[in-house]
């Protein structure tokens, strides 16, 4: 599957690249599948899950036995390993004439964990593996509202420019009718001057929305892990929200949605489950392990071939891991409290997010959606007018400052609606395209 989509990620790349700049023309959609599939942070966060995974399979492994080799004399005497005084004959070779004479002792010895500490082991293990997968359903949640609320902040700065160009050349053309005005000796050079000073104001407030729109580019460029040199245009027809989904969301479901799916609380709920497998794991460890023992001694004892078994096992007087009991009883009080205190935080910034988001939507709401062609139609008018001079230079600046003041409000009333519907999904940790109607 992700062998797929990075071949539909490359074909896109292909598809949508013009020019020898590399201009990349995408929709949002597109723009997170390539962050999804091409982010650094993504993919080293994956590879802790697989870290934990290894760590897991670790603490399944039963610990090895040992081995130990003693009492192997490298060298006889004249009557033997063992006085002949004492024992009569020396030794006898172990295989034709060698080792004739030798002493050597072999101990095998494993050790037994009691009370099930290896699978209270593997249960602690297992819950780090599931945070490591809930660190990166966190990583992911702030990735998306960072990338999102980036991708509006492009959007609207295009939109933005491209008004503010428009001005510049209807401003430009008015300079050069005075210009020629001013040569001929028809007018004065007061307004020509003023023009001047209007269109290197616009000129400026272009040069301020690209460094702005560079500096979000650069942002996305290395979320998505493109080249430095792409110049990245986002398509418009997606940057207002689906205002029906929207009025279509109820509280309820919200605060349901994020229980079930906040990061932030379900590493909390494993903090819990942490601490109470911890709990157990302690408790376990005050019963002693047992270490089984098998022997066998060559000449060494008053058997010349002696065979033994034993065991050894630590005698809990003084340490009944008394200590580690009550701090793992005390952290499971404190993961307690530490969940219900991300309750109540995750309750608090769900219905937050939703009146703030119902509160922009309504203003967007608000706005005649035919405002904006009217403005348009108006201001070609008074710069008509003002060509014409049939109108003063004081009333067409005058409508102009209204004109760009009220195309920057509509557009903000979306950027907002956009930023506002990003926290709400950050907040429940899901897409409100996901929660059930």
């Amino acid at each position: 599957m992700r062998c797929l989509i990075h071949v539909l990620t490359v074909l896109c790349i292909g598809l949508f690249r013009a020019g020898a700049q590399d201009t990349l023309v995408l929709n949002r959609k597109q723009c997170e599948a390539i962050l999804l599939e091409n982010n650094l942070q993504l993919l080293a966060q994956r590879l802790k899950i697989d870290e934990a995974e290894a760590r897991l399979l670790q603490a399944g492994l039963w610990p090895n036995p040992e081995l130990s080799i003693d009492e192997v004399n490298l060298w006889t005497t004249g009557k033997g390993t063992n006085n002949l005084n004492y024992f009569g004959d020396g030794l006898p070779p172990l295989s034709g004439n060698s080792w004739k004479n030798q002493q050597i002792s072999v101990e095998l010895e494993q050790l037994v964990q009691t009370a099930g500490k290896r699978k209270k082991l593997m249960a602690l293990e297992q819950v780090s593996v599931d945070m490591a997968g809930q660190y990166l359903e966190e990583l992911l949640r702030n990735l998306k509202r960072e990338f999102r609320n980036d991708l509006t902040e492009l959007q609207y700065l295009q939109q933005y420019k491209r008004i503010y160009e428009q001005e510049a050349s209807s401003v430009r053309q008015l300079v050069q009718a005075y210009q020629k005005q001013v040569e001929q000796g028809n007018t004065g050079k007061g307004e020509y001057i003023r023009l001047k000073a209007l269109e290197l104001e616009i000129s400026g407030e272009l040069n301020r929305i690209a460094r702005e729109a560079n500096a979000v580019q650069k942002e996305l460029k290395v979320l998505m892990r493109l080249p430095a040199d792409t110049v990245l245009v986002l398509k418009e027809d997606d940057f207002i929200p689906g205002q029906e989904k929207i009025r279509g969301l109820f509280p309820d479901h919200l605060l349901e949605a994020a229980m079930d799916n906040h990061p932030g609380l379900k590493l909390a709920q494993l903090e819990k489950t942490y601490s109470d497998r911890s709990y157990n794991y302690e408790k376990a460890m005050k019963v002693p392990d047992v270490t089984f023992k098998a022997g066998y001694d060559r000449g060494g004892n008053f058997m010349l071939d002696f065979i033994g078994f034993g065991l050894a096992v630590d005698l809990p007087v003084f340490d009944r891991n008394q200590g580690n009991i009550k701090a793992a009883r005390i952290g499971q009080e404190r993961a307690r409290l530490q969940y219900e205190q991300k309750e109540l935080e995750v309750e608090a910034d769900v219905m937050l997010a939703y009146r703030d988001l119902m509160t922009a939507l309504s203003f967007m709401e608000s706005i005649d959606t035919d405002y904006g062609n009217e403005l348009g139609k108006l201001l070609d008018s008074y710069t008509r007018n003002f060509r014409e001079r049939n109108i003063s230079m004081l009333e067409y600046l005058d409508f102009l400052e209204t004109y760009l003041h009220n195309r920057n409000i509509m557009l903000e009333s979306v950027k907002t609606v956009n930023g506002k519907l990003e926290e709400l999904q950050y907040e429940i940790g899901k897409d409100i395209t996901q929660i059930r109607e």
